[in-house]
């Protein structure tokens, strides 16, 4: 009986130190913030008063809050479609063997090594009104970051680029493990490479593009350092997204109960979309 027991509990034993680290660092603070966004707090973010909803009413009536949900989702769509375009015409390009293929092929993972704030500082100078190089070959003067027509997409698209390194890397080993044969088939059969595009190629993309999408459309939901470096929110609010709202809110203005509501209206926002993508892929991804 003593052995029996023994193994039983062993296992678990072993799942004790992973929890500890789960309770700690996800567990703690995502119930601490809930609780948070009950209250209003003090500028060192202690929980004075229970307002209950209060925080969250507030924030569906603040006219600055429903723009940084417009913002957010516009943000979203370029980042998610560009990044993922990107990724997978960099793959297609690299998936037949040729002389140099090793130099395109890094130089296309090259952006997941960059951090988003280097990344973010050699943008800005390439975007600068006088002396970018963007405007030198485009012979324009735009204030590109400063112009709030201008300063989201300049700020998705470079998000987009960044994510596009992990996503070429992803459909790269998605295209690896099609089957040559059908190529040649549908080759024979006189398909064209367009053809054979889509109708072979995405179909057999379709569970990894899947993952891709998921992850995309989290990453981006979650960017912060190129929108800090870049814009600050600006200009007019105009690249003002969820997370840097929440950056704003609770280390500018001290309002920690404000923060926390926009926090777990984004986990909120966040799960819904992945339980709808996953709702999808039970219906409609092929294998």
């Amino acid at each position: 009986m003593g052995n029996n027991s023994k193994s039983k509990i062993t296992p678990y034993l072993y799942l004790v130190p992973c929890m500890l680290i789960f309770g700690i660092f996800l567990f703690y603070p995502f119930v601490k913030t809930i609780y948070l966004s009950l209250y209003k707090t003090n500028k060192m973010g202690q929980a004075k008063i229970y307002v209950g909803l209060g925080n969250y009413k507030e924030l569906l009536q603040s006219a600055s809050f429903i723009n940084s949900l417009k913002v957010t989702l516009i943000f979203v769509l370029i980042v998610v479609i560009g990044g993922m375009l990107l990724g997978l015409i960099a793959a297609v390009l690299c998936n037949k063997a040729f002389p140099g293929i090793r130099v395109f092929s890094t130089s296309y993972a090259l952006p997941m090594a960059i951090a988003s704030s280097s990344a973010a500082m050699i943008f800005q100078i390439m975007l600068h009104p006088a002396v970018g190089i963007v405007n030198k070959l485009l012979g324009l003067d735009i204030n590109w970051l400063n112009d709030p027509k201008t300063a989201l997409i300049c700020v998705a698209i470079l998000t987009a680029w960044l994510n596009s390194g992990i996503n070429f890397l992803y459909f790269s080993a998605g295209l690896g493990n099609i089957n040559e044969t059908i190529y040649e088939r549908a080759s024979v059969d006189g398909a064209s490479s367009v053809q054979q595009f889509f109708s072979l190629t995405l179909p057999g993309l379709s569970p990894i593009m899947f993952y891709t999408l998921v992850v995309n459309i989290i990453q981006a939901f979650q960017s912060f350092g190129q929108i800090k470096i870049l814009t600050e929110g600006g200009p007019n609010e105009s690249t003002n997204v969820i997370v840097y709202s929440i950056y704003r809110d609770a280390f500018f203005n001290y309002r920690f109960g404000s923060a926390a509501a926009q926090s777990v209206i984004l986990f909120v926002i966040i799960m819904i979309i992945t339980l709808i993508m996953f709702r999808i892929e039970k219906k409609g991804v092929n294998y």
